[in-house]
């Protein structure tokens, strides 16, 4: 089984040009000791409590009595001290466990896993090794260039659960050569089930705080949020993690924390219990990370500090989406299961927050990034609402969307609205649809429908650059993901022919994805014809 549930676009000229190997080096293996140490703890601890609870008397039973039989296994068997071979005396086999025993119980180390790494040489390369025969050549320029992302591609980010294995794909995506592969891939405790680009350095000491990064956050089924390094292939440890799995979750009332596998479920200010449903990177705050969950509350993470700056509670059943607004920096929409959406200021944690209803369960909300005062919400009964911020309810029954649009039969799962062509709105939904929309004055017109052939739609991303604006990321249950220039559609074309450049002659459709194994074609990419092909073609054109 394969799928992947969520999708994100990394804007061109963050990712490094030449991604650096994971380097498990001294400075590593102390941010691994701090961000282990819960778990490693809770380790030390079942050990010494086993430890405890053994009977002496096991020590004093003889391990074979003194007429076993001559068929024994010899592994069975006891050698006397007396009896003992001269070749085995070197390795002094009676005190075999005594170091691990002695390091185990070494307070000042907090690293029992990793206790003898501090004994090991390390050398500046690979020649000053006495111990390497093989000296590097030439393939480390090979391995070099393989792993270089040009100032001209895109990353984008996938989500994926492959044969019930947990992983993010990264993948460079070449508009120009019309080809998308995987760079490399992280893997992942637990299903994903949100991912979000972060702009700025986390967990890294050494580095400001200021400078620009390529980094991501995931939310899995548990309540932890992980926080990698894009740039670092092979990387063993995230960065950061946020909840009570790091440092990000301390305890209440300076209590010892409590064992990884006894966490209580009761909901608190520090970290959520449930798990992660949506991710929201604050772009004018590049510190702050919003997060919501099954929990119920939304959090504002700080990401200097790694920890829970303040918790919400707006909501009264699992929080699935939030939006930063894009001009009103402190602003958070959120929209529930409990059918209600949220547009709150996060400075005013008790001032009481604007409400709108909907018919069903919240998919998305999405603000307008071309007009901030209007917001879009989708739901589980296939509506897009379209409301006004100015003209909020007294109660969410009373609710009065500009206009209302019964998108899809089924849920609508993935929504986008594109942030450099206006007007121009992707829809997907469990019906195995893609629909392009072309929002007008008088309402939103339906250009486009298409089956992509990626099962289930769990995500739809338009590229967030103005010059690859209109590549939308379409993935879904079938683990695929395919890159859809949508402005080589005919209708497109002519829906949005302000923002096209006129090309002569027919023109191709481009769909691009990443190449199966049983495929023979030597690229990346895919062709379908100038009508679009594949099944569920269906467009509303004008002469």
């Amino acid at each position: 089984m394969s799928m992947i549930t969520a999708t994100a676009w990394v804007p061109r000229g963050f990712a490094a040009p030449f991604p650096t190997k994971y380097n498990f080096d001294e400075e590593e293996f102390a941010r691994i000791a701090e961000l282990a140490k819960l778990e490693l703890d809770d380790a030390n601890e079942d050990l010494e409590e086993a430890r405890n609870g053994v009977e002496n008397a096991t020590l004093e039973e003889p391990m074979v009595e003194d007429d076993a039989s001559d068929d024994e296994s010899p592994a069975k068997t006891t050698i006397s001290k007396g009896d003992e071979d001269d070749d085995l005396k070197e390795y002094d086999l009676e005190h075999y466990d005594d170091d691990v025993e002695a390091d185990q119980k070494n307070e000042s180390t907090g690293m029992g896993m990793f206790g003898n790494v501090k004994s090991l040489a390390y050398h500046g390369s690979n020649a000053d090794d006495p111990y390497i025969t093989m000296k590097e050549n030439e393939e480390d320029d090979e391995d070099r260039e393989e792993l270089q992302i040009l100032a001209t591609d895109n990353m984008v980010l996938a989500a994926k659960i492959e044969d019930e294995v947990a992983h993010l794909e990264i993948y460079v995506y070449e508009d120009e050569a019309d080809n998308i592969y995987v760079h490399h891939d992280i893997m992942l405790p637990a299903i994903p089930l949100c991912v979000e680009w972060i702009d700025m350095p986390v967990g890294k000491s050494s580095v400001p705080k200021d400078s620009r990064a390529n980094f991501v956050a995931v939310g899995t089924f548990e309540p932890d949020i992980e926080i990698w390094d894009l740039d670092t292939v092979d990387c063993m440890y995230p960065n950061a993690i946020l909840g009570q799995g790091g440092e990000g979750g301390p305890p209440a009332d300076g209590e010892k924390k409590k064992k990884k596998r006894k966490k209580s479920k009761k909901v608190n200010d520090d970290y959520h219990v449930d798990a992660v449903l949506s991710l929201a990177a604050n772009r004018h705050h590049r510190n702050l990370l919003a997060s919501s969950s099954a929990d119920q509350t939304v959090k504002l993470w700080d990401l200097n500090t790694m920890k829970c700056a303040k918790s919400y509670m707006h909501h009264t059943d699992k929080v699935c989406s939030l939006a930063w607004h894009p001009k009103e920096s402190t602003v958070l929409l959120s929209g529930s299961y409990d059918r209600t959406v949220v547009a709150a200021d996060m400075r005013a944690p008790g001032a009481k927050a604007p409400r709108w209803g909907v018919e069903s369960d919240v998919e998305t909300v999405r603000w307008n990034p071309h007009d901030p005062n209007h917001f879009f919400v989708s739901t589980e009964n296939g509506v897009i609402h379209y409301h006004d911020i100015r003209n909020a309810p007294k109660d969410p029954s009373a609710s009065k969307p500009v206009w209302i649009l019964q998108a899809h039969d089924e849920s609508v799962s993935a929504f986008d609205i594109s942030p450099s062509i206006p007007g121009f709105m992707a829809t997907g939904s469990t019906d195995r649809q893609v629909k392009l929309w072309n929002i007008q004055a008088s309402g939103p017109t339906m250009v486009v429908s298409r089956n992509l052939e990626v099962g289930k739609i769990f995500s739809t991303q338009f590229a967030p650059d103005e010059e690859v604006g209109f590549r939308l990321a379409v993935a879904g249950s079938k683990g695929v993901v395919q890159i859809w220039d949508t402005s080589t559609n005919p209708a497109v074309r002519r829906a949005f022919a302000d923002r096209v450049a006129p090309i002569e002659g027919e023109m191709k459709e481009r769909l691009v994805g990443v190449q199966n194994d049983s495929e023979d074609s030597d690229d990346g990419g895919a062709e379908v014809g100038e009508n679009g092909g594949g099944e569920g073609w269906e467009s509303m054109e004008e002469d």
